[in-house]
């Protein structure tokens, strides 16, 4: 029945990355932002390759969840520390539906001389990071990714997901921390940048959503705009239903359980949500805060669940990239504004579709629209001569 399936897309480039020059060096001197399966998976593959050759560096850290079946990035990883670098791997061997994958991949890696980490007394690892370690003019420069998803390249074909890609030394520092709390968990770190779970996301995010309350009293711009998978933290859904009494606009986009009831006079009738279910299942989380005309913006691998919050070892972390700021904006009103595939979240529990008279809007693949024109406008820019 091929005619009922859906016309193949080809994974587009990320605009401005020369596919010839060293990605490392690339992202020394700008963030770039992968959003998987628009873009190609593959970045993250090479990445991993090209640390795994480069003789300057010395070390790669990064945690693995779920790992596709031949995965690329074990291969990179053996590959590495076959050549002398020296490699951590924190691996979940409590992954639902992967236990036996990655005890048998957690085995290989020992094997090949990788350093295992597995995970940490009482919390299960759900972060998705990794942190390269690199000698330069006689000091180590770091290199690293976040992620909102698992580094397998077969999700990575059907799931939608955000990984930066950041030298930033501010935010890499702090990732470094991290990898130090899976040796050393009874060490609680400290964090200006990141959003760590179990010890900070609670009041990290609480103190945001405190700042969008004020800055409403104020006068002054405040909203909460919000994409994540599931939102069960009655805690989180009681802070959300105080910013709503306050009087902060706040959207959410929620692709699963949803116990928060928008709309609510006198508790939630500041508050809309909705869910995308379509050709790719929606797994990135987002979060925009207004702060008063200046937003600051996150991609977290945590869901506002309890398990998240409380349970895992969970990476949050700030965007300040101002063009992917601006991209990661445009995705959300791009999925804010669907009225093919959204469905309307309300105390009736009708999951009703959002029907309106705006022109035809799927936002799966307006999202593909959107980057295939920006590759478009990229070649359309002016070529500026040296003379100039």
């Amino acid at each position: 029945k091929e005619d009922l399936m859906y016309e193949k897309i080809k994974p587009l480039a990320i605009r401005g990355i020369d596919p010839e020059g060293s990605f490392l060096d690339q992202i020394r001197n700008k963030d770039y932002l992968q959003y998987v399966p628009y873009h190609k998976f593959s970045y993250i593959i090479r990445f991993l390759r090209e640390a795994a050759l480069d003789p300057k560096v010395r070390s790669i850290k990064i945690t693995l969840y779920r790992l596709a079946d031949n995965s690329q990035v074990v291969a990179s990883l053996i590959n590495a520390a076959k050549n002398g670098k020296q490699v951590t791997v924190q691996i979940e061997l409590r992954a639902r539906f992967d236990e036996t994958a990655n005890i048998m991949y957690a085995e290989q890696l020992q094997e090949e001389g990788v350093r295992l980490i597995f995970g940490v007394p009482g919390l299960k690892v759900h972060s998705k990071i990794c942190l390269i370690e690199r000698e330069e003019e006689d000091r180590i420069k770091r290199y690293g990714l976040i992620s909102t998803g698992n580094f397998n390249e077969a999700t990575g074909r059907v799931y939608t997901d955000y990984t930066l890609f950041t030298a930033n030394e501010k935010i890499l520092k702090e990732l470094n921390l991290v990898f130090e709390f899976f040796d050393t968990s009874y060490k609680i770190n400290k964090y200006k940048h990141l959003i760590v779970s179990p010890h900070y996301t609670r009041s990290v995010f609480h103190n945001l959503i405190d700042q969008e309350i004020e800055n409403v009293k104020k006068g002054k711009e405040a909203y909460i705009k919000i994409k994540m998978n599931s939102l069960t933290s009655y805690n989180m859904v009681d802070k959300l239903y105080e910013a709503s009494r306050a009087g902060v606009k706040i959207r959410l986009i929620v692709r699963g359980i949803c116990c928060l009831i928008p709309g609510i006079k006198g508790m939630s009738e500041n508050i809309e949500a909705i869910s995308i279910v379509d050709k790719f299942l929606e797994h990135p989380r987002l979060f925009i805060f207004a702060n008063a005309g200046d937003p600051k913006i996150y991609i977290s691998s945590a869901d506002w669940m309890t398990r998240n919050i409380e349970n895992r070892v969970e990476v949050g972390c700030p965007i300040y990239d101002p063009e992917i700021r601006q991209e990661l904006i445009d995705t959300f009103e791009i999925s804010w504004k669907d009225n093919v595939k959204a469905r309307r979240f309300n105390r009736n529990q009708d999951n009703r579709y959002v029907r309106n008279n705006k022109p035809k809007l799927r936002s799966q693949f307006a999202l593909y629209d959107y980057y295939a024109n920006k590759l478009i406008e990229k070649k359309k820019e002016p070529r500026i001569s040296i003379a100039e």
